[in-house]
């Protein structure tokens, strides 16, 4: 048993949290001090930990990333600054060799680390697979998560090139059919760049539901509004009635329709199962450079989709990579984003990167109930706004009632008379 003793959560209530570190989980939650919590936790049940009134909070998940390609941005330059340009620069990177395994284990396992310290216990990364790489970032990202084994909770999505339909796709789906064998866990792609996309959001449900794994696509990264491929999928998972799960990723031309059909999409997206996954940081650094007049922020409908019963959570995408130049691999970021560009409240935010997050990515919530997960994030803030707002460093990573990743924030003002 192990006690986190004097923590504060978000509702402003001062507790003790005991947790069953045999089974991962919160075994009860009691006023700070009292009997239940703290008396138990010292002598024979275990260790205590006192959060001196630290802010307790679901750890965060991170449920759109890809490693692979993390903390490439000065070795892969995107000179142009788009989403084309990203790409292009990738994949002529990839061709020149200078993606090496070495370098690609490295890069991810630090990418594992820089998540892990920021309080994140779980992320699902795509990961490139194209008829010229095949497997090898898989496994190089596979490398990297052993690295991490106990610390943080990790899902693959097999990221496919194009073409994945036609005459010429035979390459480019047996890559794929590499990456299930090799033990992704979910398939993805980009249905709107392929010459078909409703043959290939088709395959896709086909391959997903022969291999027995699930679904997360790159939708409609576009501000293109007449692209809009996620009422395809929204159909075609209704229709096939596939039982894993669906997760959409970015949906920007969502955000480019009028109200009536942002409602009526998003109203086929909840009764489809499918959840959206919001990426602000990529998107607004990617989306709108050919619109200087009132520039469009690049993101989903997110009101319409929560209007509906979606779920709705928010990640970082990449992360100083040609993508996105910056990121700091904190979901604190993410949430504030969302908060500014998203127009969401702050505890609103937060829950698209922790518990939304979760649920997306098919793991419990943490609502700090007997049974619940014990992940967990103590940070040394006033609130829960202020936490998004400060994104204070001073922090305490826990993953199954364990502590796993610790930080602690110094900073001193120097007045001379």
């Amino acid at each position: 048993m192990r006690v986190l003793r004097n923590a504060r959560l978000a509702d402003g209530r001062h507790v003790d949290v005991r947790i069953d570190t045999a089974e991962g989980t919160i075994a009860g939650v009691a006023a700070a001090g009292s009997t239940e919590a703290g008396d138990e936790g010292e002598g024979d049940e275990g260790e205590v930990d006192d959060l001196g009134g630290w802010l307790l909070l679901p750890a965060m998940a991170e449920p759109h990333a890809h490693l692979d390609k993390a903390l490439t941005a000065d070795e892969v330059p995107n000179p142009t600054g788009d989403l084309m340009g990203a790409i292009n620069a990738w994949f002529e990177a990839a061709e020149k060799g200078r993606l090496s395994h070495e370098r690609t284990v490295e890069r991810a396992t630090q990418a594992f680390e820089m998540l892990l310290v920021h309080g994140v216990t779980a992320v699902r990364t795509h990961i490139n697979v194209t008829a010229d790489i095949g497997v090898s970032s898989v496994l190089a990202v596979q490398e990297a998560a052993r690295s991490m084994e106990g610390l943080i909770d990790y899902q693959t999505v097999a990221l496919t090139g194009w073409p994945m339909t036609g005459p010429d796709s035979a390459p480019s789906v047996r890559a794929l059919e590499a990456a299930v064998e090799a033990g992704v866990d979910l398939v993805g792609g980009v249905p709107n760049l392929q010459d078909d996309p409703p043959a290939c959001i088709a395959d896709v449900l086909s391959l997903a539901t022969s291999a027995g794994i699930d679904i997360d696509l790159h939708t409609d990264e576009t501000l293109d509004p007449s692209v809009l491929t996620l009422r395809e999928l929204a159909r075609q998972v209704s229709d096939k009635g596939f039982d894993g799960t669906v997760a959409a990723s970015h949906c920007v031309s969502l955000g480019m329709q009028p109200p009536d059909v942002q409602a009526a999409v998003a109203a086929e997206v909840a009764a489809a199962g499918i959840s959206v996954i919001t990426l602000p940081q990529t998107n607004l650094f990617l989306q709108g450079r050919d619109d200087p007049r009132a520039t469009p922020r690049g993101l989903t409908a997110v009101q319409a989709l929560l209007d509906a019963g979606a779920a709705v959570a928010a990640g970082a995408d990449n992360v100083q990579d040609p993508f996105n130049l910056v990121g700091r691999s904190d979901p604190l970021e993410t949430a504030a984003l969302m908060v500014m560009a998203g127009h969401r409240l702050p505890a609103d935010a937060y829950g698209m990167v922790s518990n939304t997050a979760r649920q997306v990515m098919g793991l419990a919530p943490v609502n700090f109930e007997p049974g619940d997960p014990a992940d967990l994030v103590a940070i040394d803030a006033p609130s829960l706004r202020g936490a998004v707002a400060d994104a204070p460093m001073s922090r305490r990573v826990y993953r199954r009632g364990r502590l796993v990743a610790s930080s602690d924030q110094q900073t001193r003002v120097l007045r001379h008379d």
